[in-house]
């Protein structure tokens, strides 16, 4: 009578109530019975985040009006009029690219806030746009909330506008800016703090070289960390050392393909770690035996620079290449941060639009389908006792925490998996349940072929998502997963996945400047090296000096007389940050006797993002020879360093772009 009486009461139940209580009840058997946590393991902030994978930051400053990547703090308020701003137009396309989130630049460097602060006059508030009314911080918030995204903010802990820069003044404004944004602009997902802090700036006028103790000086762990945590708990805290998510180590978007979660940020002289005071060896790699869970985040602009300029529209990264980004950053278990640039009149140019259009259908159209759903399992072990909550059959539920487990002492698993039907594919995609902590060492992937099993590929960190891409497409129907870890293995996904064609492919237009045919080199002999390979065109190659006396300056005899409409600095292509022009000057001269100041100033960013430096001078100058000084290095704190040229370039009017090498 009792079974049949609880046969009506199962019939009387509607179907997605019987998965809510089956997955109820399978949760619960996972806590009691599952696998102990290994090692450090993600916050609920952190989860959130890994889940988002993508999201984007908006630079927008009086910067953008000024055609330069980073602000000196001069520039006045007066200068911020974006005629057409439409945060919806910028939060909507970024949407149509995949993106989860949106970061706001609230202020960078240069000091400019996009809010009404009441700490520093130096804000919207004083500049026309809105005729003083408007918070372009809340625009973008709303905007992002509109389109269903994440907001989050960027506060720039250098200021080269403030004259207390430096001072413990400054530093309590810089904190009670941050308290406006928590408590202003709803719930935030990440707040994010650059390295960069300390150097030249304008300072209220004085013009000069501002050095802070960036372990000390903001007091990060004593005073302005809390203040995130008390006000904004769902925000994970970005710095280059975290403490919630780091710093990869470079702007190109890309991870090392053994990236871990955990990781434990020292000082450079072993001692304590601050932003911009840290041991950088292992932001890319992590550390197996890191003491933290904080995962990398790779940031990369769409443009080649982080602001909008306007020689830079045929430059917009491709469909393809975000893509390719995209496998390189999340496919190694970081977050990909895409940087925005809108144009001065408050947009996001056509060419940006239709590139992150492409994008989101090339990533919405290759993951549509995991080509693994409907196959068999066969396990070497699954976890004693609790078949029905630990199966493999789990892998293919698209729940980043069920999962398959094994039995404590078993840590070297192999799963052989059946598809339906032969399948054709070219990325393998893996991940593990994080909430019990980073756990496998390493897969290896097989596949039968030959009535043998044949190596197919091998990853090492999968972490939260691991996407394994192929040389080239690969048919099978049958698989084999070889695991090793330290503790039994959690994986909570497998997939299969055919990357899909791109729609919308964006055309690089090449462009040449000034014909370098007969330049000759005039310099006196500073360094050695070979300085012809700063002209000849090839972007591999590069003049290198030897360590040498700063300043130290070239001179080029073009040729013939030329009409100049700008000049850029190619810095060396290798990978290795030294050496890097940061202060330059450039002189003009029609005889090579009288000389003109042509311009002046900063490369700035440039050991972070060594792209081409193009300077657009003030108006046209007629010159055969010019001469291009080098008054600072990147990270040289001495008056002496070795210099590098990849390449100098000059443009007429109709070059002003630099050219494709």
């Amino acid at each position: 009578m009792a079974s049949s009486n609880m046969k009506k009461l199962v019939n009387t139940i509607p179907l997605a109530a019987l998965i809510m209580l089956s997955a109820c009840a399978g949760n619960n058997d996972r806590q009691k019975n599952g696998p102990a946590p290994y090692g450090p393991t993600p916050t609920s902030a952190q989860l959130n985040w890994h889940e988002m994978e993508l999201y984007c930051l908006i630079h927008f400053t009086p910067t953008t009006f000024q055609n330069k990547e980073w602000g000196f703090g001069d520039a006045t308020a007066d200068l911020f009029n974006p005629a057409h701003f439409d945060a919806n137009q910028i939060a909507a396309a970024a949407k149509s690219a995949g993106l989860k989130g949106l970061i706001s630049v609230a202020k960078h460097h240069d000091g400019f806030c996009l809010w009404p602060t009441k700490t520093t006059d130096y804000n919207i508030s004083h500049s026309p746009w809105r005729n003083g009314k408007g918070d372009m911080v809340r625009e973008f918030m709303e905007a992002a909330h509109n389109q269903g995204m994440q907001f989050g903010v960027y506060v720039s802990a250098w200021d080269r506008h403030d004259a207390n820069y430096g001072n413990e003044k400054y530093a309590d404004a810089y904190r009670e800016q941050l308290r406006e944004l928590y408590n202003g602009y709803g719930e935030l997902f990440t707040s994010w703090h650059d390295g960069a802090n300390g150097g030249d700036g304008y300072y209220g006028g004085a013009n000069e070289m501002r050095r802070i103790d960036r372990s000390s000086y903001y007091e990060w762990e004593e005073k302005t960390w809390p203040i995130t945590r008390e006000m904004q708990p769902t925000a994970v805290i970005f710095s280059d050392i975290g403490p919630d998510t780091r710093w990869v180590g470079n702007e190109k978007g890309i991870a090392p393909e053994t990236s871990w979660a955990t990781f434990t940020p020292i000082g450079p002289d072993s001692g304590k770690a601050a932003p911009g005071h840290v041991d950088d060896r292992f932001l890319g790699s992590g550390q197996r035996d890191g003491k933290f869970w904080i995962p990398a985040e790779c940031d990369v602009p769409l443009r080649p620079g982080w602001f909008y300029h306007p020689e830079q529209d045929h430059q917009v990264k491709t469909p393809d290449q975000l893509f390719d980004l995209y496998l390189k950053s999340v496919g190694r278990g970081a977050a990909l941060n895409l940087g925005l640039a809108p144009t001065p009149e408050g947009i996001l140019h056509p060419a940006d639009v239709i590139s992150l259009k492409g994008f989101g259908e090339k990533l919405r159209e290759t993951f549509a389908i995991n080509l693994a759903i409907g196959a068999q399992f066969d396990a070497s072990n699954i976890r004693a006792g609790h078949a029905a909550t630990f199966g493999p059959d789990y892998l293919l539920d698209d729940d980043r925490y069920s999962y398959w487990a094994t039995d404590d002492d078993v840590t070297s698993p192999a799963l052989v998996i059946d598809l339906e039907s032969a399948k054709t594919f070219d990325l393998i995609r893996l991940r593990e349940n994080i909430k019990l902590g980073q756990r496998l060492d390493s897969v290896w992937v097989d596949i039968w072929e030959n009535e043998a099993w044949i190596p197919l590929a091998q990853a090492t960190s999968i972490g939260p998502n691991r996407i394994i891409p192929l040389e080239k497409p690969v048919t099978a129907q049958r698989l084999r997963l070889r695991l090793f870890a330290p503790v039994a293995i959690a994986l909570a996904d497998f997939g299969l996945f055919k990357a899909a064609a791109s729609a919308n492919a964006l055309a690089d237009t090449e462009r040449i400047g000034v014909d370098r045919t007969h330049w000759q080199l005039i310099y006196n002999g500073f360094g050695g090296g070979d300085p012809t390979l700063a002209v000849d065109g090839n972007k591999e190659t590069f003049w290198l000096t030897a360590e040498v006396d700063l300043p130290q300056q070239v001179e080029v005899d073009m040729g013939q007389l030329h009409t100049l409409t700008g000049f850029s600095y190619l810095p060396r292509q290798d990978g290795d940050a030294t050496a890097l022009v940061s202060r330059y000057a450039l002189a003009t001269s029609s005889d090579g006797k009288v000389w003109d100041t042509t311009a002046m100033g900063e490369f700035a960013n440039i050991a972070a993002n060594p792209i081409m430096q193009y300077i657009a001078f003030d108006r046209e100058v007629k010159a055969r020879y010019f001469r291009f000084t080098v008054h600072a290095v990147a990270g040289a704190t001495a008056g002496q360093s070795p210099i590098s040229i990849a390449e100098i370039n000059m443009y007429s009017p109709e070059m002003k772009s630099e050219p494709t090498l």
